[in-house]
């Protein structure tokens, strides 16, 4: 592959090969990756979440099985591909727009086909049967062009998601795509390739029904990095942007997620943070995950749990219309990545964290603006905890927090069940340090229990307890820090150990206890 040794121009939501080979900008090679999906296999399924270049891919297989040579020049495609051989290819996308009803899908899918058969040179499909035209068009080309047809579907899942809030159009997207889909099946003597991209996993059941031969590659280490950017990659192929950048700031900012394989970076960050030259989070305001935050809302979840969560590969794969379980929709959305694989009595186990600070801090931010009434005293609350702990005026923190608790209006807690959770308190506490992006650990595990929360801050350590009590405060969250010894495993660190006992009370809805000691 041949390396950029000036500065190009940065391909910041460009989606097409031939515009980013043609246009003179940096292009990551992942030609590699298609060559070997193509000799393995013939059906391919890929999640990914928003924004990791799955379009980009899709349109990179198409020129390759279309055989435009030229846009290959340097890449590794260049002298391992038959370019000789030229495939008809058809291409579908639900990635523009959203469809509000079946009525809209129906057309959109029939626009498609159009579009295409106009593209390959033949005779518009019939209107009045989307299946019946998809599975006509699939056969011409192949019996036109004297090669299989290859197939390719980007943002399968849109038209479901984008109505996930409304179950009955989003079951009523679901079988519209589910009657395109299953042409599929009864294709496969015309089709050389499939490859299939989305953000979520919807049960083959339910929407690729007897498509058997449909190979998921979403968790195969081989091809964890298809989409994102290596370390190596962005040595490689951007160092004329590096300059004046905080390596390791950059990894701990967008480097992180993982599909059992070589860690990625969020490509849509990087080439914000290389054009803009400040560490923002870029991906993440691309798309506020409202619906996550209503989930999360009506289910009660202990928000420092979401850092270390642990579920099976059925779990983490299921995702249909009434049944999203919160840890498939963060994973799947890309605010959770794989932190570890084990396998017990054959059966794989998955403990999840958050990918980087981006996500970490942002969602979490999310998570108190929904979470409190009061969004604008949230941020100003937000802002005087950071100026107290840079001065580490702990006292100071506990009266701030007890007057931020204080503050929510009794009303607000009667009209928001998430407020009568009893790990709601503990959770907006959580949420309060994680949102300034600063080092925490929950459930930190010991010889003697767990303790609730250990921060680490300019050199610092600070560990939390936290009780929920019903009236009276009697010193037993410190106490427990103390008797458990939760600070013996950080003395080695030699900085100071603030050992902190927070003490909630269900009747007055605030802090009462907020006792401190240094270890």
């Amino acid at each position: 592959m041949i390396f950029p040794m000036k500065r190009l121009k940065l391909p910041i939501g460009i989606q097409t090969l031939a515009k980013i080979r043609e246009g003179g900008y940096y292009y990551v090679d992942k030609t590699a990756f298609a060559l070997d999906l193509i000799e393995k296999g013939g059906y391919y399924f890929l999640s990914r979440p928003r924004r990791f270049g799955k379009s980009l891919f899709l349109d990179t297989l198409k020129e390759l099985f279309e055989g435009n040579k030229k846009l290959f020049t340097g890449l590794h495609a260049e002298s391992h591909w038959d370019w000789s051989r030229k495939h008809p290819v058809i291409r579908i996308s639900f990635s523009d727009g959203v469809l509000r009803d079946r009525e809209e899908l129906d057309r959109r899918i029939l626009d498609q086909l159009q579009q295409n058969a106009d593209r390959l040179g033949f005779a518009r499909p019939m209107e009045n049967d989307l299946a019946g035209a998809f599975s006509r068009l699939i056969r011409l080309a192949h019996e036109s062009y004297g090669e299989r047809t290859v197939v390719l579907i980007d943002e399968y899942d849109k038209p479901i998601l984008d109505n996930i809030e409304k179950p009955d159009v989003a079951l009523e997207m679901r079988e519209g795509l589910k009657n395109l889909y299953s042409v599929l099946k009864g294709a496969d003597a015309d089709l050389r390739f499939v490859f299939l991209t989305g953000v979520s996993k919807f049960s083959k059941v339910s929407l690729f029904s007897g498509l058997n031969n449909l190979r998921d590659i979403s968790l195969t280490s081989d091809y964890s990095a298809l989409c994102g950017y290596t370390t190596a990659d962005v040595e490689a192929v951007f160092a004329p942007e590096l300059e004046g950048l905080d390596r390791e700031k950059m990894r701990e900012w967008y480097n992180g997620y993982n599909w059992l394989g070589e860690p990625v970076y969020n490509p849509f960050d990087l080439l914000l943070l290389f054009s803009e030259r400040a560490f923002k989070p870029f991906w993440y305001e691309t798309g506020t995950p409202t619906f996550l935050l209503k989930l999360l809302r009506e289910r009660p979840t202990f928000l420092p749990e979401l850092s270390c969560l642990q579920t099976d590969a059925a779990l983490l794969s299921t995702f249909d219309v009434g049944n999203i379980p919160t840890e498939a929709l963060l994973f799947q959305a890309g605010y959770l990545t794989i932190a570890s694989q084990d396998v017990r009595f054959d059966k794989y186990y998955y403990r999840l964290r958050y990918p980087n600070r981006e996500v970490y801090q942002s969602l979490n931010n999310s998570f108190l603006q929904d979470w409190v009434p009061q969004a604008h005293e949230s941020l100003l609350a937000q802002s005087r905890l950071g100026d107290l702990l840079l001065a580490n005026d702990l006292a100071g923190i506990g009266e701030h927090l007890k007057a931020f608790f204080a503050a929510i209006p009794h009303q607000w807690y009667a009209k928001n069940p998430i407020a009568n959770y009893e790990g709601y308190y503990a959770s907006v506490f959580y949420a309060f340090f994680a949102s300034l992006g600063l080092d925490i650990t929950v459930e930190e595990s010991s010889n003697a229990g767990r303790l609730d929360m250990a921060m680490r801050f300019s050199g610092r350590v600070y560990l939390f307890e936290f009780k929920l009590i019903d009236d009276v405060p009697d010193g037993s969250a410190l106490a427990q820090i103390r008797e458990r010894g939760y600070a013996d495993r950080h003395r080695a660190a030699g900085g100071p150990i603030h050992l902190i006992g927070v003490e909630f009370s269900r009747r007055l809805r605030t802090i009462v206890a907020w006792d401190l000691a240094e270890a």
